[in-house]
């Protein structure tokens, strides 16, 4: 049991080498976009390949320099918020 643990803490999910979240943020940009230049304009989807392409190798370079780099996506949310701090200081306190 132990081992299941940490085999998923030490490596965190990926499609096709690339950390799961900006992969699936990089399918959710470029395939309405996609879809929308081949109505409008009547664009060939084989050029949206290039920058699906080359979107998919950023998200593989930025996984390579950070591998939990979805974790630190989704506990940005959370964080992001201002607080109410009862002194002034600077940045964000948690705790009163």
């Amino acid at each position: 049991m132990r081992e299941v643990i940490l085999k998923a803490v030490a490596n965190p999910p990926k499609i096709l080498w690339g950390p799961f979240l900006p992969v699936l943020v990089n399918l959710g940009i470029q395939f309405p976009l996609m879809f929308m230049f081949m109505g409008v304009f009547g664009v060939n989807p084989l050029w949206f390949m290039v920058s699906l392409l080359v979107g998919h190798v950023a998200a593989v370079i930025s996984g390579g320099k950070e591998p939990h780099i979805s974790s630190m996506i989704q506990a940005y949310g959370p964080t992001s918020q201002k607080t109410n701090n009862l002194y002034p200081v600077k940045g964000n306190k948690f705790a009163p």
